[in-house]
């Protein structure tokens, strides 16, 4: 099971820097029609911006795990194993509930968005900001897999104190 999910994470990965070097890409012949050839592209402006975009929630959503994220952790690193645990559970909680809260308002306004289309590229901006759908339910999977691991006792973190609340 373990090798699966390994190589799941490493194609979200790919993925990620394939939006990387997209992003990069555009930049770096932005940047040469501007000023080398005195001739800017404007959709290579949009590409970036949409590029960024996706690779900031696909990564945050899919590439990184629970211990990358920065967290203050002064209060968390000086209490029990079993407070720990608490602080845990409730703050993986408040952020699920919270992104299943917002699930609604979400989809309505990325289906509203399909009657709108980007400036240059002219892509539909429900494609453009429907990966924010994709964030919300790797976060709820990610702190609801959190929730599930403390209770179990397979926690880390709640366990050792490594700075993760």
């Amino acid at each position: 099971m373990r090798t699966r999910l390994d190589w799941w994470q490493a194609r979200a990965d790919d993925v990620a820097v394939g939006l990387l070097t997209a992003m990069f890409l555009a930049f770096v012949l932005q940047i040469t029609a501007r000023y080398v050839v005195n001739y800017p592209l404007p959709w290579s402006l949009e590409l970036s911006l949409t590029t960024w975009l996706w690779t900031v929630f696909w990564g945050s959503a899919l590439c990184l795990r629970h211990r990358d994220h920065i967290t203050f952790d002064m209060l968390y690193n000086h209490v029990s194993p079993a407070t720990r645990k608490v602080f845990g559970i409730i703050s993986s909680l408040a952020i699920v509930v919270a992104m299943l809260v917002s699930l609604p308002a979400t989809w309505d306004w990325i289906s509203f968005l399909t009657i709108k289309k980007s400036a240059t590229l002219r892509i539909p901006l429900a494609y453009v900001f429907s990966i924010y759908l994709l964030f919300v339910a790797g976060t709820v999977g990610v702190y609801g897999l959190r929730m599930w691991r403390i209770f179990h006792n397979q926690d880390e973190a709640a366990q050792a104190g490594q700075g993760q609340v």
